[in-house]
């Protein structure tokens, strides 16, 4: 791979991978599962390994040069040699386990390729909808369902009322006064990086998250957003960036469909 995009064969071979880890998810989730917790005190599942193993496993075979970053073996890598790795899957096997464990079906796989820092490329599957979303900023972003596949493309320019995504599972005072700064607004909850995918459908129109997040939430679901127009910035208005840190923690961000939108007068000053 000396291209910084997969080509289009080692997409697709991702692209099924995220589909059986999928298989793997669904396979646990119809069944009745424990629910453990992590020092964090975020839930972990069987459904959880499942579908590291299974992801991991594949992308060992898949591209056997490039390390992988998952949410469910990081604490096995130490800081400084991650650091040195130009590139990384950055993995999120079960992203919204606590929307799994309430089985809300608003859960996803996450897959993105890093670069120098950059998500480049990146898949999101839903696998209760059998739904998936691809892309990057270079070569677009697309929906797929069975055997059909839509390019897609943000909402823009956006008008009122703005739909605003709103986290299930995290809603705080910052978030609420952010969107009562926005004017009139139609708030959607909706559970993990299927926020990202429904802004570069269009459905919703910006995703305000201030508080901690991991980089395997976001960088697959920045992929297809950027590849349909929108961006992921931080409060500055600089894009996301990965693997730059002694921390894999993101700080606060401004998920937006159109990019023109008045976003920084919505920011508390």
């Amino acid at each position: 791979m000396t291209s910084p995009l997969p080509d289009a064969a080692i997409r697709e071979d991702v692209i099924a991978l995220a589909h059986d880890a999928a298989s793997a998810i669904l396979g646990i989730y119809d069944s009745e599962f424990a629910v453990q917790h992590k020092d964090d005190d975020s839930p972990l599942t069987a459904a959880d390994l499942a579908a590291h193993r299974c992801i991991v496993d594949g992308l060992a075979r898949i591209t056997p040069d490039i390390p992988v970053l998952s949410e469910e073996s990081a604490h096995e890598v130490p800081t400084a040699t991650r650091r040195q790795w130009q590139r990384l899957w950055l993995v999120d096997p079960l992203d919204g386990t606590r929307e799994f464990v309430k089985r809300n079906g608003e859960f996803t796989v996450n897959i993105a390729l890093i670069v120098d820092g950059v998500a480049v490329w990146g898949v999101v599957q839903a696998p209760v909808t059998g739904e998936l979303w691809h892309g990057g900023a270079n070569i677009g972003a697309f929906r797929r369902l069975g055997s059909g596949e839509t390019a897609i493309r943000v909402r823009a320019p956006a008008t009122a009322p703005l739909r605003v995504a709103a986290s299930r599972s995290h809603r705080d005072s910052r978030t609420q006064a952010f969107i009562d700064r926005m004017g009139e607004t139609e708030p959607v909850g909706l559970g993990s990086s299927l926020k990202f995918c429904k802004l570069a459908e269009g459905t919703l129109d910006v995703y305000p998250r201030f508080g901690p997040t991991s980089e395997w939430d976001t960088a697959a679901g920045q992929c297809v957003l950027e590849g349909a127009g929108g961006a992921v910035l931080d409060p500055l208005g600089r894009p996301f960036r990965y693997n730059q840190r002694e921390r894999i923690l993101n700080g606060d961000f401004i998920g937006l469909g159109d990019v023109a939108l008045p976003w920084r007068e919505w920011v508390a000053p």
